[in-house]
């Protein structure tokens, strides 16, 4: 059996796709142009993907506004001034405000997985934000006749719809996104903002078989947006035994661009458990340089050393461009580099046997 290798979600779009968009909310074009260039860059992702041998792909997200903000599509209930996540490099991406009731998603990821699954037969992964992510959009000033406690119950609802929605659609795998959590830890040290998101994770978590949950997994990473990072400078470690509390089969785990794997992979080795799977960044999106196979084989073998090969696959730290706007990285070099990770991932398969 070969070893298992996943991408994250995200690649670049393509230039005629972001000068589409851009012309589309400047009045230049039509809708009908516009969803002519989503369809192209979806195709021309997929075609892509299978290209470069991945035994699992995505869409690319190449239709998604972003990783965080896809729900949000088509609703008038929101303001844009909502919370802030200020990065390493100065720059800040900012989540709208929540104005008053229902909460509602307007789009769920099923949409996406039907759009991608017309142009493969090859197993598609699905990615979803969390419903953590998305309680930020509730307002420090409760709303009224809907506290937030009823937004709870409705975002629980809606995030479960999200995942069931992609399970019963088809996908291979379902990923919730929950890179807020590392940088719960900036913002409040104390834990109590990172185990109240793990809380409310589990409440949705818990809504599933354990069969279901063994095909739904959680990817963390510092951010990683315009080649900068939001939370790097917190200690990996500090995350890790609040996030494998959390009821998913499969963890997502950046590390390629982590400075010290060892000591973190002897952490992950203590807390992943049985019957889950550590899915093990062996690419590093933000840096410009195309890992070599072999590079990726060194960091498999290394991981494999901490933990169970029947317990380990691989994939890329996080998503290329999780923000449409994003061109910081080449299409062309996420592609190279998931190729990498793909040829690198065979080499130590090889190696340990597996």
């Amino acid at each position: 059996m070969a070893m298992p290798t996943e991408p994250i979600g995200s690649i670049p779009r393509p230039a005629s796709l972001i000068q589409a968009i851009a012309a589309f909310q400047a009045g230049q074009v039509s809708r009908e142009s516009l969803e002519e260039a989503y369809s192209n860059a979806l195709r021309d992702t997929i075609q892509r993907f299978e290209r470069t041998g991945s035994p699992v792909i995505s869409d690319g997200e190449q239709t998604k506004p972003s990783f965080a903000t896809y729900p949000l599509t088509g609703l008038d209930n929101l303001a844009p001034d909502g919370v802030t996540i200020p990065f390493a490099d100065g720059h800040v991406r900012r989540l709208p405000r929540l104005t008053r009731a229902p909460f509602r998603y307007g789009i769920h990821a099923a949409s996406y997985l039907l759009a991608a699954r017309r142009y493969t037969q090859a197993r598609v992964k699905q990615a979803v934000i969390s419903a953590s992510a998305l309680s930020l959009l509730y307002p420090s000033v409760a709303i009224a006749g809907y506290p937030r406690e009823a937004f709870l119950a409705d975002l629980i609802d809606e995030a479960e719809a999200d995942i069931r929605g992609a399970l019963n659609g088809g996908a291979d795998s379902v990923q919730i996104d929950f890179t807020e959590a590392r940088l719960s830890l900036k913002l409040d040290p104390t834990r109590t903002l990172l185990r109240s998101f793990v809380a409310l994770n589990n409440q949705v978590l818990d809504r599933f078989s354990p069969d279901e949950r063994a095909r739904i997994g959680v990817h963390v990473c510092p951010g990683g947006d315009l080649d900068s990072t939001h939370s790097a400078d917190v200690d990996y470690e500090d995350l890790l035994p609040d996030l494998f509390q959390m009821n998913a089969g499969r963890f997502y785990l950046q590390m390629a661009s982590e400075p010290d794997r060892k000591r973190v992979l002897r952490s992950v080795s203590r807390l992943l458990g049985r019957n889950r799977m550590a899915f093990i960044g062996v690419i590093d999106p933000i840096r410009p340089d195309v890992e070599t196979p072999a590079q990726v084989r060194d960091r498999v073998l290394e991981a494999a050393s901490f933990l169970p090969i029947e317990q380990l696959g691989t994939t890329d730290d996080c998503g290329f461009a999780p923000f449409a706007d994003d061109t910081s990285t080449a299409r062309e070099i996420a592609f190279s580099k998931i190729q990498a990770r793909v040829e690198g991932t065979a080499m130590a398969a090889r190696e340990l046997g597996a």
